[in-house]
Formats: structure tokens, C-alpha cells, sequence
């Protein structure tokens, strides 16, 4: 598989993040022993940002990647790998943060993530097999995201799925602003307000799904099966994939992250530097 060298964006923190992330949900779930396989074959081909969440079930199958990729020296160091993962909803307040994020370092086998986000702007408590909606202090819980960023828990902070007013509502307080906003963006849903709303802020906007979860139980299959992508892929001579992964990235959002992870559609996404479908 031929390897390519991501290009990178630098978020507000300082910090480098890959332009183009291999997401790890699926329904159901990969086990550990599925999952892993597909990371290292993602290693091979130059990815180097993964993402993850309290809620994919994947932070172990991840860590397990991460471990055998540094035995094998497929990368140097720790440091060349960019991990997202997310503050699940059930653990969205000011005393439940950093211990979430822990027990995410523990399955993760690491002692720091690249980029932490709040996954929705909700809290929620499990009453047996039911949720229960509760109160959600933005205020606190960024306050406890800023204190992970402060004990080296994380190196960058974030959220995922927040609106301009909610954006708006935890800047009145942050000291440390979020570094990245992750939504559901693709080509037929661009989100222009939020884009530059967040531009304007300094906040990178992370694109999940940019294919439009082609295939997946949650998605849409309109994107991929567009007749005007199915044109501009066969005069470029690429793939539906590499030429919406490059239009997302150059024109909306300059940071996505697929979250089909199947390891015949790899190839695909490795676009940024070898696509050129917009020349």
C-alpha cells in the first residue's frame, strides 16, 4: 500500500493536527481483534490521527495499535500519532471529567491524549437501561476540560457537536478557548454559519462522516451516490471517496475524519497530496 505524508493544520493550542483522521465508530462496535489490524494497515499507508470516543467502545483496540505500531517501529515515537477521544455525555460534569478521561488513558495504555472533546453538549445519568436528561453547566465542565490541558492529561481541548450558541456561551468563561469544533459536515450539509463563526473564534472545524456515513445505520447514501461526484471522480480518473475527502478538506473544513474503517476503503482517503481532482 503506498505510503503518503498527510498534511497538517496547527490548531489554536499550538499543536499539529493530521488534515485527515481514520475514525473508529461502527455499529456494532469492532472488537479489539478486529479493529487492531485495520489501524496498523492505516500506519502503513501515513495516517497518523485516529479518533476515538468514551462511546465507540474502541479506545482498546486503539491503544492496542498504538502499542504494537511502537514495537514494530512503524513510527519512531509516541509523539508522531495524534489521538482524539471524547468526554462521554453520562460523565459531562465538573467532578466526573478528569476521572473519565483517566479511565480513557487506561484502556488507552497512554499518558496523554493529543485532543480531548465533550462529545455533545448534554448530560445525561443512566437510570438502568434508560437515560435520564439532566442539567448541563457548560461553565463547570469546560472549567474541568481546562484542568486535563493543566495536568498534561491532554494537550489540546475541544468539543464536538456545539452550535454557535453554545460555542458562544462557553467562550464568555473559557481561559483556554476549545482548539477544534468536531460536527457532522460532508458536501451537502456545509454548515457555512458554523464555519465562520468558528473562524472568526480561531477554532478548527473537524468534518465527522464527510462522506456522509456511507453505509452506516445513522448515514445517507446521497453524497457518495451523487451524479455530479461520480463525474468529477471519472474525468479526475479517483475514487467517489478521494475526490469528495479533497472538497471537504480544501473548500469547508481543512480537517476531516472518515469514520468508516474498513480497510479496502483506506486507500481512498489518502488524498490531500495525490488526488488533485480540483486542478
Amino acid at each position: 500500500m503506498e505510503k503518503v505524508q498527510i498534511p497538517q493544520v496547527v490548531l489554536n493550542s499550538g499543536q499539529r493536527i493530521p488534515a485527515i483522521g481514520l475514525g473508529t465508530a461502527s455499529s456494532p462496535p469492532l472488537t479489539v481483534e478486529q479493529l487492531t489490524p485495520v489501524l496498523l494497515d492505516a500506519i502503513a499507508a501515513g495516517y497518523r490521527h485516529f479518533d476515538t470516543a468514551a462511546l465507540y467502545r474502541t479506545e482498546d483496540g486503539v491503544g492496542r495499535a498504538v502499542a504494537e505500531a511502537l514495537d514494530r517501529k512503524m513510527v519512531k515515537s509516541r509523539d508522531e500519532l495524534f489521538i482524539t477521544s471524547k468526554l462521554w455525555c453520562t460523565d459531562a460534569h465538573h467532578d466526573l471529567v478528569v476521572p473519565a478521561l483517566q479511565e480513557t488513558l487506561r484502556k488507552l495504555g497512554l499518558q496523554y491524549v493529543d485532543l480531548y472533546l465533550i462529545h455533545w453538549p448534554i448530560r445525561m445519568k443512566m437510570d438502568g437501561t434508560n437515560s435520564k436528561m439532566m442539567h448541563f453547566d457548560i461553565k463547570e465542565t469546560w472549567e474541568a476540560m481546562e484542568h486535563c490541558c493543566r495536568l498534561g492529561l491532554a494537550k489540546s481541548i475541544g468539543v464536538s457537536n456545539f452550535s454557535c450558541a453554545k460555542l458562544s456561551k462557553l467562550l464568555e468563561n473559557a481561559t483556554i478557548p476549545p482548539a477544534v469544533n468536531q460536527v457532522e459536515m460532508s458536501v451537502g450539509w456545509q454548515q457555512q454559519k458554523m464555519v465562520q463563526f468558528c473562524k472568526e473564534k480561531g477554532i478548527q472545524v473537524s468534518a465527522w462522516s464527510p462522506l456522509g456515513a456511507y453505509g452506516s445505520p445513522w448515514g445517507t447514501n446521497a453524497v457518495m451516490d451523487s451524479p455530479i461526484l461520480k463525474q468529477i471522480a471519472a474525468a479526475k480518473s479517483k475514487t467517489k471517496a478521494q475526490t469528495l475527502s479533497l472538497i471537504d478538506s480544501i473548500s469547508m473544513v481543512l480537517q476531516v475524519t472518515p469514520y468508516e474503517t474498513w480497510k479496502n476503503r483506506l486507500p481512498h482517503y489518502k488524498c490531500l497530496q495525490v488526488c488533485g481532482c480540483l486542478e
